[in-house]
């Protein structure tokens, strides 16, 4: 469902109307480190959602960002390689490689050193891929106008260079030597160590705010909320909490008995309103923090101890919830602000609402480490820490506003007995299981290969066949009560927590496991990286066949197509046909989703390969044009491979620059019907096509 809503609004968004984006704003400076030494700054804003690629995103996924310093020879020097700022590392299941993104912002540094005093500005070419759920080439020049240089004599430079100067320059003739060596190994785990080095960037001088909050749609925050809204309702449900619920109401209701049912009521609202604001306030230090520090979210979610510190924190609140031990505030601070509720007024219900948080905390307190690190070790930044609190507060006040409101509604509720336990014990399988999501982040990030997939699956087997055969009662803890039999309920629960056991079985064999998407490592961090028996279900392109038109090449699933505007126009003339022009790119993901979920469906195959002529445009061919081929397009981009010539027919005949983007059309190069993006429902993109080629044959 989740999925299909997200596909819902991206196809309104990007389907709807074709037009230009330019999801990447740039700004730049120059800042002057001595007289003839500058680093050039280059700042990216970046719409929500949207992503671009780090200059060490690896092979065979997303393109990466490519600089070029072009008046560089014979007027100044590159100190070093262009820095970046820190990058987020996601894995892409449909390339099978871990790639290296930018959301909200990103900056590059590049330091350099004139050579020529006369010079006045440095050009510096940048190309660049940016996706949202297409994906576009961009690419800028940037112009740096450059402060007037002294001229500085080489006896000066002499006198003035002294042993310990002599030393830092080779330290950092070493350093760059030792840089490249490094930049030159293309295993993972040394690329990521590198970027660690250079990733540090010159906070004073930024003059854009690196926000690290993930570009999460408002599908995803809503998501959220719920989620921490029900784990806040179920928190009431525990032994600490639910005998409070009477206790608590009589209270207000007595207020009401005594003539002043008003007042009794707004207590009641303001008892609740309390509550969920404590949660909040719990997650503003986090504001701070991030204003103080842009990165420290990312740093959090990457930092290995951290995350080995969550791990630990997660085990300690699983065995408490188990039965082991309680984990309780001290008792004095509880006695003092129960001693403040008897205050009169909203000082009373707030001061009322903190003894609850506090009394409660041996319950509520492995429910709520679960909310902040399971938002801690993700970069999603304080809003949504706060979100997350926001609903966890208003789950746990919920039932007790509900029932001050409505007391008739009192009989309703179940009796206290060994059930609540029950309730503790199922949290702390799930605390335990959760706990190594963090020991992986940390096992990933510090490549020890102790927690590989396989490993990780198998204990959650594990952790999940044991919740079942604790609540069928074949495992008993310490504060369990003798249990003659077993209530339905338990045992739907117990048989839900069976059936996700042997769903995760198959997950030691390579599948993909979607609903625990994100949880385990990924493939390429297992024993067996393409899963038991993987084979591609794409068909080689590069296969040859002597019956295939001139200049035409096999695609996906052996569809006929070309890689040539006017070739494959000429040949649509030829058989009469019309023509789809599919606007792709080699590491376009929906692209691939499209080719290998839509194309491959009978009804789609059949169309493309004997009713349309395919023409495939890959925006991101970086094969040279001829020189007599070469261009500069009207908004002045040289135009100059393959890649850039399709991404500038794609901006100036149809006005737009997304992949995949789908025409038909006739000989005429007129359109047949709406050009379409990203279309994952096979009749919608079948009718569609259906469409256009009746169209062509009227």
């Amino acid at each position: 469902m989740k999925k299909f809503l997200t596909f819902f609004i991206l196809l309104v968004s990007f389907i709807g109307n074709s037009q230009i984006l330019d999801p990447v704003k740039w700004t730049t400076k120059v800042v002057q480190l001595s007289n003839d030494e500058f680093e050039l700054v280059m700042n990216a804003k970046i719409d929500n959602e949207w992503h671009m690629y780090s200059q060490f995103t690896p092979d065979g996924g997303a393109l990466p960002a490519v600089f070029e310093y072009r008046n560089a020879k014979g007027n100044y020097t590159l100190v070093g390689k262009t820095k970046e700022s820190t990058y987020k590392k996601i894995f892409n299941d449909i390339f099978e490689v871990d790639e290296y993104y930018f959301a909200n912002t990103a900056q590059f540094k590049q330091k350099i050193k004139v050579t020529n005093t006369k010079l006045k500005e440095v050009k510096v070419y940048l190309e660049y891929q940016a996706c949202k759920e297409q994906c576009i080439q961009q690419d800028k020049t940037f112009i740096f106008k450059l402060p007037e240089i002294k001229e500085v004599t080489k006896v000066e430079e002499k006198t003035t260079e002294s042993p310990v100067i002599k030393e830092e320059k080779k330290t950092e003739e070493v350093a760059a030597v030792i840089e490249e060596l490094v930049e030159k190994d293309t295993s993972e785990t040394k690329v990521d160590k590198n970027r660690e080095d250079v990733k540090q960037v010159d906070k004073a001088t930024s003059e854009v705010s690196t926000k690290n909050e993930n570009p999460d749609d408002e599908i995803n925050n809503w998501t959220l909320f719920l989620l921490t809204l029900i784990a806040g309702i179920f928190v009431t449900f525990t032994p600490c909490v639910f005998p409070m619920i009477p206790m608590t109401v009589s209270f207000f209701l007595k207020q009401s008995a005594n003539g002043d049912k008003k007042k009794g009521r707004l207590n009641a609202l303001m008892y609740g309103v309390f509550i969920v604001l404590i949660y909040v306030l719990i997650s503003l230090p986090f504001h701070i923090f991030q204003s103080l520090s842009p990165d420290i979210f990312y740093e959090i979610s990457t930092n290995p101890y951290l995350n080995i510190f969550f791990f630990i924190v997660f085990v300690v609140f699983a065995i408490s919830f188990l039965g082991a031990f309680e984990i309780t505030m001290p008792s004095a601070l509880a006695n003092k602000v129960d001693n403040a509720s008897n205050k009169g007024g909203f000082a009373g219900i707030f001061f009322m609402a903190l003894t609850l948080i506090i009394v409660s905390f041996s319950c509520t307190g492995p429910a709520l480490g679960a909310v902040i690190g399971g938002v801690l070790s993700t970069d999603g930044g304080a809003t949504l820490l706060t979100i997350a609190m926001l609903g966890f507060g208003l789950g746990l006040a919920f039932p007790f506003m509900i029932f001050a409101l409505f007391p008739s509604m009192m009989g309703n509720l179940p009796k206290s007995g060994g059930w609540l336990n029950t309730v503790k014990v199922v949290f702390g399988f799930i605390e335990l299981a959760l706990a190594f999501k963090f020991l992986s982040m940390a096992d990933l990030v510090m490549d020890w290969h102790i927690l590989e997939r396989e490993v990780f699956i198998v204990i959650w087997i594990a952790i999940f066949i044991g919740l079942a055969l604790y609540l069928f009662g074949k495992i008993t803890l310490p504060h369990d009560s003798p249990l003659s039999h077993i209530s339905v309920g338990r045992l739907l629960l117990g048989l839900v927590s069976l059936s996700f056991s042997i769903y995760l079985i198959p997950g030691l064999w390579g599948a993909p496991l979607n609903i625990i998407s994100g949880f385990p490592p990924p493939m390429t961090y297992s024993e067996s990286p393409n899963g038991v028996g993987f084979k591609s279900t794409l068909t080689n392109s590069t296969t040859t066949n002597e019956s295939l038109p001139e200049h035409a090449h096999y695609g996906p699933h052996k569809i006929i197509a070309f890689h040539d505007y006017d070739e494959g126009l000429a040949y649509a003339k030829k058989v009469n046909k019309p023509v789809l022009i599919d606007f792709t790119g080699k590491t376009c993901v929906n692209c691939r989703r499209m080719e290998e979920l839509v194309w491959a469906k009978p009804e789609i195959l059949s169309i493309l390969n004997e009713e349309v002529v395919l023409i495939s445009l890959y925006v991101d061919d970086r094969t040279e044009l001829p020189e007599d081929k070469k261009y500069s397009s009207d908004n002045g981009k040289e135009i100059n491979t393959y890649g850039k010539k399709w991404s500038d027919l794609g901006i100036t005949k149809y006005k737009a620059n997304i992949q995949p983007y789908y025409i038909l059309m006739k000989h005429d190069e007129g359109n047949l019907n709406k050009p379409v993006g990203y279309t994952p429902d096979v009749s919608e993109y079948k009718a569609w096509l259906e469409e256009g080629i009746a169209n062509f044959k009227k």
